[in-house]
């Protein structure tokens, strides 16, 4: 099965089979194929027996993982039955047949699986696994600003809590962003709440944007200047600590050095890279790009993740940074989860239903 394969029945049912019927040492062994160098020896074999036993545990349950890219890199290569995006997994979760799905991800993450399975049994595996992003908006304030400005289409990043997917016209990812902007056909849009994805996907789109200040709902808008898409102050912890001086001193220590940014990052981190995506973009760039040193401007488990699936490209360790809320998703947590039925995500019926709208029309434009 391919990694980034839309899932089946079948082709689940027969990776689940798979894994389930290797012992420990096989275990042991393909994670240490991969991860040599990158996960010491002692860490390696006491994660192999974690992941053995999650392996087992998730086919006598019925149950599948999905991994996203930013998941440390043990747990990333061993147990999910799916790694990618947040658009990739949110295609998985809404095709899946297994009775529970277990998110290693953030919470947001999580809550779209649910968005999307109201009958099957959500968990995730830490009791609070927050984002920055999602903390930055709330659905009092997207209704703000749908009555500041009426009849423009709110776009949100998925990187949000239900209730505020509920105020939302669709949904995006990082992956889709600009191409779901231009879906909308509108003159103006709201696009929430990530002010440098928003000041990225403006640019790439031709539209001028207007960012609020920080007073909540006193918002203030220079409106008589013209504008076409209305952002947000929220900000990635991560990503937003990234800087042009950190590109200009790597390049100045490795000239032939390939830098890859998240577009999460600001417009002027984006402009100095060689390239700006997705995480399963940026996977794709390093697999198919002759340079062969890389700056990865993003959490620092991707490049962990990427060094493992692209063995021959060199990952340079340098202006990394760890998210705190994902790093909360454990695999002794991930084997709890299963072992107790323990933090089970729920989202009331009414905010569903008005979430779900959004999201799937995310998934339907892809």
């Amino acid at each position: 099965m391919q990694k980034h394969e839309i899932p089946t029945c079948a082709n689940y049912n027969r990776l689940s089979k798979q894994k389930s019927m290797t012992t420990f040492e096989q275990t042991y062994e393909q994670m240490r194929v991969k991860l040599s160098g990158i996960v010491p020896e002692p860490e390696l074999r006491y994660k192999a027996e974690l992941a053995h036993q999650i392996n087992q545990l998730k086919r006598e349950k019925n149950a599948i993982i999905l991994g996203h890219n930013y998941m440390e890199a043990a747990l990333f290569n061993s147990i999910p039955d799916y790694v990618g995006d947040s658009l990739y997994l949110s295609r998985v979760a809404a095709r899946t047949t297994a009775d529970i799905i277990v998110f290693c991800g953030v919470e947001f993450m999580a809550e779209t699986a649910k968005i999307l399975n109201p009958n099957k049994t959500v968990l995730l595996p830490a009791a609070k696994a927050g984002c920055s992003l999602a903390s930055s908006i709330t659905a009092a304030d997207v209704r703000m600003l749908k009555a500041r400005f009426p009849g423009v289409p709110v776009v949100t990043y998925v990187n949000t809590y239900a209730d505020v997917k509920a105020e939302t016209d669709i949904c995006c990812t990082s992956a889709n962003a600009a191409h779901v902007v231009r879906s909308l056909n509108s003159d103006t849009v709201i696009f929430l709440p990530d002010e440098y994805l928003a000041r990225n996907v403006a640019k790439e789109t031709g539209k001028h944007i207007i960012v609020p200040n920080k007073n909540g709902v006193n918002v203030s808008f220079n409106t008589d200047v013209d504008f076409q898409m209305v952002g947000w102050h929220g900000r990635c912890e991560v990503h937003e600590q990234f800087t042009v001086e950190d590109i200009e001193t790597v390049r100045a220590q490795f000239p032939d050095v390939a830098v890859i940014s998240h577009p999460e990052c600001s417009p002027e981190v984006v402009a100095a890279s060689d390239f700006a995506g997705s995480t399963t973009a940026m996977i794709k760039f390093v697999e198919n790009n002759p340079a062969q040193r890389y700056l990865v401007l993003t959490e620092c488990s991707m490049g962990d993740n990427i060094a493992a699936a692209v063995p021959q490209k060199e990952m340079l360790r340098l202006c990394m940074i760890r998210c705190p809320h994902m790093n909360q998703i454990t695999m002794e947590d991930t084997l709890l989860a299963l072992q107790l039925n323990r933090y089970e995500i729920t989202v009331p019926e009414e905010i569903r239903v008005r979430a779900y709208r959004a999201v799937e029309r995310m998934i339907q434009i892809g």
